[in-house]
């Protein structure tokens, strides 16, 4: 008795279930994403041979640019109400709790201590468009980062605090020299360099260590 032959019919998958779901997933990652904020203090950093990458998290960072004016700034993290009212306290300054609360906006400090008031005045997201000054450092009589590092202590006790400092390239050294000042005044003798990172050069102890954790280049910050 014959075969009988089936014709032979193309397969045919329905894509709409699987479109739907990748459409719904790529609008997921879209909304949820948080993308890195552009820096508002613009610092070309030196080059270094980094081993790690830098702390995200419970972050003081002073950055000093080449004009060697100093700044200050905090991760989101960090307590800065606490910064900032130890300051209010120690140096007597009358903020008001709105000016308190803009400071916790506010993306950096980099005025005198005197002009820190009428700053907080201003709208924390005009800051990055306002002149500064930095905050003196150079003068061994007035370093004012001295006041502001014994607050930042201060606000973070019990907490491990992650201190960062991050120099433009052409920075002046006596800045340099005032900022480590005011950190030995405060007994902060541990910190950190942001530096920008490059290539190990091959064939060094640090080249082959990385070699034997599968990695042959260093992180991005260190």
């Amino acid at each position: 008795m014959p075969k009988v032959k089936l014709p032979r019919k193309s397969t045919n998958i329905d894509m709409t279930a699987m479109c739907d779901v990748a459409f719904l997933l790529l609008s997921f990652f879209i909304l949820t994403t948080k993308f890195k904020p552009s820096e508002t203090l613009t610092v070309v950093t030196p080059n270094s041979v980094a081993s790690k990458v830098a702390p995200q998290k419970d972050v003081a960072m002073v950055t000093i640019d080449k004009e060697g004016k100093v700044f200050l700034s905090f991760s989101e993290d960090a307590p800065k109400q606490e910064v900032i009212e130890a300051l209010n306290t120690n140096k007597n300054l009358g903020l008001t709790d709105a000016e308190i609360a803009n400071f916790k906006k506010g993306p950096f400090i980099g005025v005198p201590i005197s002009q820190l008031k009428s700053l907080l005045q201003q709208p924390a997201e005009t800051w990055p468009q306002l002149k500064y000054t930095g905050i003196p450092v150079t003068d061994t009589l007035n370093n004012e980062l001295v006041e502001w590092m014994r607050a930042v202590k201060t606000a973070f006790q019990g907490i491990k605090m992650n201190l960062l400092v991050k120099g433009d390239n052409a920075s002046r050294y006596p800045s340099f020299k005032g900022v480590i000042d005011a950190f030995k005044k405060n007994d902060e003798l541990k910190f950190q360099m942001v530096t920008n990172p490059e290539g190990v050069p091959p064939g060094t102890e640090l080249y082959n260590t990385n070699l034997k954790r599968g990695s042959g280049e260093t992180p991005a910050e260190e």
